[in-house]
Formats: structure tokens, sequence, C-alpha cells
């Protein structure tokens, strides 16, 4: 079956929630992650972020094998509000 993607390496592969506790019932679903609109063009400065229904996840392109930053869909709003506005 294709899943329409060609850079497994940009997949977040992890347990789903609905897999059986016993090890053999078990699917693993994907994330897929992106460059973030307020990256640089240059390259230099990248930041890459994958959305779920229940999480935004953040990580460095430079740092990918350090892990993400984990929030909620709210927390994520919020933060942006707060930057639009230059509260932050």
């Amino acid at each position: 079956m294709s899943t329409g993607y060609t850079d497994h390496n940009r997949l977040r592969w992890h347990k789903s929630s609905y897999s059986g506790g016993n090890g053999g019932d078990c699917v693993e679903v994907a994330v897929s992650w992106h460059k973030s609109s307020y990256s640089d063009g240059g390259g230099g400065n990248c930041v890459e972020v994958a959305e779920t229904p229940e999480a935004v996840l953040i990580r460095d392109t430079k740092h990918r094998d350090l892990g993400h930053l984990h929030f909620s869909p709210t927390e994520w709003a919020t933060f942006l509000a707060n930057l639009k506005h230059d509260h932050l």
C-alpha cells in the first residue's frame, strides 16, 4: 500500500494508542515533518514542525537527534498569538 510519502526519514514513527498491549497487535503511525514558514530562506536557521490533532511538535533541523518540543494545540496557538502581539 502506498502512503504517498517518499522520504521516510522525515517521518516520526510511534506505536498507536489503539495497538494491543501484548505486542502481537501493534500498529505504527507516522508524523510528517515540514519546514516552518518562520524559518529563514538561507538554510541556516531552520525549524521543522509536525502537527497532529493532539500536539504540535517542533525541532531544530541541525539537531534532529536531540529530540523535539511538544505543545498542545492550545499552548501553540497562545505562543503564536503572543509572538504576533510582541508579548515575548
